[in-house]
């Protein structure tokens, strides 16, 4: 089977979500093709809080039809802090893709102030599932890495419900953590 890359942002809207979008290997072209084709002249990044109603839901609707998928770990506020929440989602991430001996990396939305705890964290839960050999991780700026513009858009819809939700919906796996 091919590598897949996993692409994580997060919204924090009501409850703490975290967005995990998969393309596999075979198709990291046709994703980026996608993504770039919605970016308008000049525009560095697809993030969906900037864009016009009539650009969201160009984008909603372009990533869905894109036969994209991607997984909505749903926190809610069963947590204490962010910081906890966000941990939950992650080590659900990692139990979900450790189930498969697949080469996997996970490209996390960068944010300075949580990469640390990110490191550790990630470090622990991907070395107790014993996939050190075929899972890793990092950190990227979603500028330097347009496919993080598909957990934005999927995690921006997700949590604003409506129709906005529907447009995604046969692309998303909810999983409550």
């Amino acid at each position: 089977m091919t590598a897949r890359h996993i692409y994580v942002d997060e919204t924090k809207h009501r409850d703490y979500l975290m967005v995990a979008a998969v393309v596999l290997g075979e198709d990291l072209t046709t994703a980026r093709t996608v993504v770039q084709g919605l970016l308008k002249p000049g525009q560095r990044h697809l993030h969906m809080k900037d864009e016009a109603d009539g650009r969201k839901e160009t984008i909603a609707k372009a990533l869905a039809a894109a036969d994209l998928h991607a997984t909505v770990y749903d926190a809610g506020r069963r947590h204490r802090t962010q910081v906890l929440s966000r941990a939950a989602c992650l080590s659900a991430l990692v139990s979900d893709l450790a189930t498969s001996d697949v080469e996997t990396l996970i490209v996390l939305d960068q944010d300075d102030s949580l990469m640390q705890s990110d490191r550790r964290l990630l470090y622990r839960v991907v070395r107790d599932a014993g996939r050190e050999a075929t899972m890793r991780y990092e950190h990227r700026r979603a500028t330097a890495e347009h496919l993080l513009g598909i957990p934005d858009a999927f995690a921006w819809c997700w949590a604003k419900g409506g129709h906005w939700r529907s447009h995604i919906r046969p692309a998303i796996t909810v999983q409550t953590v």
